[in-house]
């Protein structure tokens, strides 16, 4: 059975790859990985936040997508969510609302 198995296009990630003679959609930029560093995750603020309090949150970008509204990024970030206290929150964010931290 074919699948997913095959090392053809082994540690290119698939944003990243296209067809011969394409150009693919560029990922929105945040810091590249230092040399010899194997974690993607890259620090980043988080504009918006689920709390609605008006004040970016420092967060952790660990992946990217293209959404059918344009590049998303999966952040973890913490948000006041109760009043008594503040609460891990994992969401897809527009890249409009990343930056750089």
């Amino acid at each position: 059975m074919a699948g997913g198995w095959s090392k053809q296009g082994s540690g290119i990630p698939l944003s990243e790859r296209v067809r011969a003679g394409e150009q693919g959609p560029a990922v929105p930029s945040l810091p590249a990985p230092l040399e010899g560093e194997t974690c993607p995750a890259r620090h980043c603020w988080v504009a918006d936040a689920v709390d609605r309090h008006g004040e970016k949150r420092p967060g952790l970008l660990v992946e990217w997508r293209q959404g059918g509204a344009g590049w998303e990024g999966r952040v973890v970030y913490a948000a006041r969510l109760r009043p008594d206290g503040w609460l891990l929150v994992e969401e897809w964010v527009p890249a409009a609302l990343l930056a750089p931290a």
